[in-house]
């Protein structure tokens, strides 16, 4: 997509709101024109050679005049400006976030989320503000146009001198195109690159503390600012050169003007009211030369922005980044989809076969996978580091693409994965799960209308009412970003409550008791086993899970190596043998009485 095509696209959303904005600030520049005419009618009878012969208060009301219709192009721009820049926003983030939200969940960022911030934030904010810009230039334009033909009929020679800095600045902006969008792209890369540390920090603040690593972590982020601001510095050093190129070129073209005029009056043919008025619009045509030369340079570095933003859309036509669409603006916002009980599309069997998926450009993954579940029944699926247990998870509901195989559900084939397991059909609580900046009800809830009963069987089946009872401020109780003010226990035990309160007839769970401590595991385990209507599918190595699993899957190398329950797998799989007895790494807990 072509740079202009997006802002023409943008337009299109909004026309109105454009087209009234253009017209209200070019009408704001163009009542600037007045005051020109009025000084030069002023000055001229003081010499007795008026152009058009009229009174002292006819030219007051011509300047009273403009500076009413000033104040009403500034009222209309202060009505269509800030709508326009906010409702573009709105749109290009809805559809980035859209596509995101249709891509495999696993792996929908091309870089991290700090960077994704980082170009939703900065990279659509610029784009949306440019077309404001470009309206003041079209504004500016006009005065100029008007201007020059006002000019060239007083004195087509000074004219002709005022506007051949123009010529310079476009042939220096054109010139120095490549280095602008390599400057703008280095700052913005380095900018992703400190907003996406800073995520990762967030989210590693107990691995972090574990390894005694805060000095190395700080001497990192140190150095990722210092990069970050020395990019930024080299970015505006350059726009500021450029900027002094386009200042320093008018002053030239300005000296010339002066000198030409002198002669010109000197000789007569230029009176003092022409002078007067060549004065008053030098300083406009000052100010248009110079934004020219900025909104070129800002065109280029839109052109960055806006390939920032296309990479977010991972292979989406580019179209889809300005496809018109709904936004809420007004009114309040649409209603979160209750969750229906799925009736007769309750889990009563769920099969795969063959399903296969390789990570890029590795053999590392998993092959041939034929699962088989019942309603009511507990599956544990186990294996050592790298087995391909998460994978597994991951490929089923659709949260990783899957090369082939099929799912199928009561004997119907699944063909999106990645929207039919939701609620009520599933629920799912990854192995690192994302808490957001809020309080842990809405973290529990997201969005869902609250259930007070409902709500206090998640906390008891996630065992974390002791934990919201000790806090101040209770289910208000602020998490911090991505959890950091609560432990890692009680972390991986809100997103099980924001599991167990969604209505789901199947529940996947991944490694959902690695930061909890002896007792807590023991009691999470035994209010799940008491869920006879539920169908579980977990990923664990721990004991307690093991012992109460109606069937185990055993992973190595990404394929199953056995199956069945844990006293025949003991007897005759070397692999489930290793695992138990400790001497991998996947199993390193305690006993657990259950």
């Amino acid at each position: 997509m072509k740079t202009w095509q997006f802002f023409l696209a943008l337009i299109r959303f909004q026309p109105r709101n454009y087209v009234l904005n253009c017209l209200s600030i070019t009408a704001v520049l163009l009542f600037e024109m007045i005051p020109g005419l009025v000084g030069r009618e002023f000055f001229n009878n003081l010499t007795a050679r008026p152009a058009v012969d009229m009174g002292f208060w006819w030219l007051v009301a011509l300047l009273l005049g403009a500076v009413a219709g000033r104040i009403a192009g500034v009222v209309g721009c202060q009505f269509t400006n800030s709508p326009f820049i906010l409702c573009n926003t709105a749109l290009l983030q809805k559809n980035i976030l859209s596509r995101i939200l249709q891509l495999p969940g696993a792996h929908a960022l091309p870089a991290s989320s700090g960077e994704a911030i980082s170009r939703l934030r900065d990279d659509v904010d610029e784009n949306a503000v440019f077309l404001m810009a470009f309206n003041d230039l079209i504004g500016f334009a006009s005065f100029a146009v008007i201007a020059l033909i006002i000019m060239l009929k007083i004195n087509p020679i000074i004219t002709v001198a005022i506007f051949l800095p123009l010529v310079a600045i476009t042939a220096a902006v054109n010139i120095a195109s490549v280095q602008i969008k390599k400057r703008r792209d280095e700052n913005r890369r380095a900018t992703g690159d400190v907003t996406g540390f800073l995520g990762e920090l967030f989210g590693a603040v107990q691995a972090i503390q574990i390894a005694n690593a805060e000095e190395q972590a700080i001497h990192h982020f140190k150095g990722l600012n210092q990069k970050r601001m020395d990019m930024t510095v080299r970015d505006r050093i350059f726009d500021q050169v450029m900027q002094s190129f386009f200042a320093n070129t008018v002053s030239l073209g300005t000296g010339m003007i002066l000198l030409l005029a002198g002669q010109s009056i000197h000789t007569g043919t230029f009176t003092i009211g022409d002078f007067a008025l060549f004065v008053y619009y030098l300083g406009w045509i000052t100010e248009f030369t110079t934004y020219f030369g900025q909104v070129l340079t800002r065109y280029k570095q839109a052109g960055v922005s806006v390939e920032r933003m296309l990479t977010l859309l991972k292979g989406a036509p580019p179209q889809t980044l300005v496809q018109p669409g709904q936004i809420y603006t007004k009114g309040p916002f649409p209603e979160v989809p209750e969750i229906l009980n799925i009736g007769e599309d309750r889990l009563q069997y769920l099969t795969t076969q063959d399903l296969t998926y390789h990570y890029p450009d590795s053999q590392h993954g998993i092959e041939e996978i034929d699962l088989s579940l019942e309603q009511g029944t507990f599956t544990v699926i186990t294996g050592r580091i790298g087995a391909g247990k998460t994978t597994l998870l991951q490929t089923l509901l659709g949260l990783l693409p899957r090369e082939k195989g099929n799912i199928y559900w009561n004997g119907n084939i699944i063909k999106a994965p990645d929207t039919f397991f939701i609620p009520p059909h599933s629920a799912y609580t990854s192995q690192v799960p994302h808490l957001f900046s809020d309080s842990l009800r809405d973290n529990i809830l997201l969005g869902l209308p609250e259930d007070q009963e409902r709500t206090r069987e998640a906390l008891r089946l996630a065992v974390l009412e002791a934990d919201v009872t000790e806090m101040a401020e209770g289910l208000d109780t602020m998490v911090g970003p991505k959890g950091v003010r609560l432990s890692g226990g009680q972390i991986q035990r809100s997103a099980a409550a924001r599991m167990f309160v969604r209505p789901a007839s199947l529940l996947v769970v991944d490694d959902l008791s690695s930061a909890l401590d002896v007792e807590t595991e023991s009691l999470l385990w035994q209010r799940i086993f008491a869920q006879k209507d539920r169908t579980v599918l977990a990923v664990s190595h721990r004991r307690a899970a093991l012992r109460q699993a109606d069937q185990i899957i055993v992973l190595k190398d990404g394929k199953i190596e056995a199956r069945g329950k844990l006293a025949d797998l003991l007897v005759h799989s070397n692999e489930m043998q290793h695992l138990w007895h400790g001497q991998s790494n996947a199993l390193q807990d305690k006993e657990l009485p259950i």
